[in-house]
């Protein structure tokens, strides 16, 4: 399966979108490192760490659902999941020691992922890129500023939800051919999955730190997905 192209061409040639968190730069890794602190705080005799993760997993599933992603939902997630835990509420110390955790998100820059640089500069010269990621508006865009990469791409997109409707809609948006268009991303559930039920292409390149309410079973035949090792393995293939 091979799309590559020769200098950029309008109309004809395949247009490429591209997840930001995971897939540009590092992200999720953060996460991490805060839920290894939180959870070995929590455990106790009777409650491992495991068993902690479990809970701020179903948590978290619930309030993306309706408070959406980002940092700030995060940590609300990690002081419900304290007052479930303890079964109170939390204390003004509790509170503040999460509050901390505030400026593992902060800052004006991002870690970009090997490759990825010299990669969408390569890309950029031979077709149409655009960005699409979810989450905060305000924590998104500053990633995405920081990232230095916008230059790249023809638009920039900061939705709420990564769905087969937010897919269609960018495809009517852009007036994009469905078989010509790829969306390339490291998350099954928001980059793969609802773009191949739009008609789209897809470019699943997997990373180790993905977010497990990210996960999804892909079809192993769909043939109409490129799986790649490392995000640099684009160029070959565009």
């Amino acid at each position: 399966m091979d799309a590559r192209g020769h200098g950029r061409r309008e109309g004809d040639g395949p247009v490429l979108i591209f997840d930001a968190d995971d897939t540009l730069w590092e992200n999720n890794v953060i996460f991490e490192r805060v839920i290894e602190e939180f959870t070995a705080w929590m455990a106790r005799p009777g409650l491992d760490r495991d068993g902690v993760r479990a809970v701020l997993d179903e948590i978290e599933a619930a309030n993306a659902m309706t408070l959406g992603y980002g940092s700030k939902v995060f940590l609300h997630s990690l002081g419900q999941c304290l007052e479930r835990l303890r079964g109170r509420t939390a204390t003004a110390a509790e509170r503040a020691r999460i509050a901390g955790w505030t400026a593992a998100f902060e800052g004006n820059q991002v870690e970009l992922i090997p490759g990825v640089a010299q990669t969408l500069a390569e890309l950029a010269h031979r077709h149409e890129l655009l960005l699409l990621t979810k989450g905060d508006q305000e924590e998104q865009t500053r990633k995405v500023t920081a990232s230095g990469l916008t230059g790249h791409f023809r638009g920039v997109h900061i939705v709420p939800e990564k769905n087969v409707a937010t897919y269609e809609e960018l495809t009517r948006a852009y007036g994009l051919a469905p078989e010509r268009t790829w969306m390339i991303g490291n998350s099954p559930k928001s980059d793969i999955l609802p773009a191949r039920s739009a008609g789209l292409n897809a470019v699943f390149i997997p990373h180790e730190h993905t977010w497990v309410l990210e996960h999804g079973e892909l079809d192993p035949g769909d043939e109409k997905v490129l799986r790649l090792g490392a995000f640099g393995e684009l160029v070959r293939h565009f």
